[in-house]
């Protein structure tokens, strides 16, 4: 079924609107809850949040991309979720993607924080909009929905060290960005 198609089930307030977006979508919400989580039961929880979210939420929205809108609602549950249960020390997923990014990224605590935090994402925009589609792809994937560095060697039919160094080199390439752009990090 076409995203419009379950947008109108949405808007009919047609519960099978629910089941057709777990058909299409399922899959995709379940990974990124779990790469995030590494607990499946959470990533089940946040999965099914992220549909109950859907539900309340169109209408009124009316999301253009609903694959992309699904990903970054359970993006953000998994997330808060992960908060959460941060000091229980339970998820090592999120732990290593931020670790790995914690050298690129400067602290944002300042007073100007919501400026900085804008001024942050266009130039994380600019950045990927100026590296190549295929890098592009691997570092959303890595640090958007936290798929494993094994994973994505395996989907690109890489080693994993190779796809390690590639990673790193990206990470590199942004670190040089950010401080070209005057980020102290």
């Amino acid at each position: 079924m076409k995203d419009l198609q379950i947008i109108s089930l949405y808007n009919q307030r047609d519960e099978a609107a629910i089941s057709e977006t777990a058909k299409k979508y399922g899959t995709l919400c379940q990974r990124i809850a779990l790469n995030i989580l590494t607990v499946a039961a959470d990533a089940e929880e946040c999965v099914n949040d992220t549909y109950l979210q859907a539900w309340n939420c169109i209408p009124p929205q009316q999301p253009e991309r609903l694959g992309a809108w699904l990903g970054k609602v359970v993006r953000n549950a998994a997330i808060n979720l992960w908060n959460k249960n941060h000091r229980k020390k339970r998820y090592a997923g999120m732990e290593q993607l931020l670790s790995e990014l914690e050298d690129c990224i400067p602290s944002p605590i300042t007073v100007e924080r919501t400026i900085e935090e804008k001024e942050l994402t266009e130039v994380l925009n600019r950045w990927l909009a100026s590296i190549p589609k295929d890098d592009r792809i691997i570092f959303m994937r890595r640090y958007w929905n936290g798929e494993a560095v094994n994973g994505l060697a395996r989907v690109y039919k890489v080693t994993p060290t190779r796809m390690a160094k590639r990673m790193y080199r990206l990470r590199l390439a942004l670190k040089a960005a950010l401080e070209k752009e005057g980020y102290m990090l």
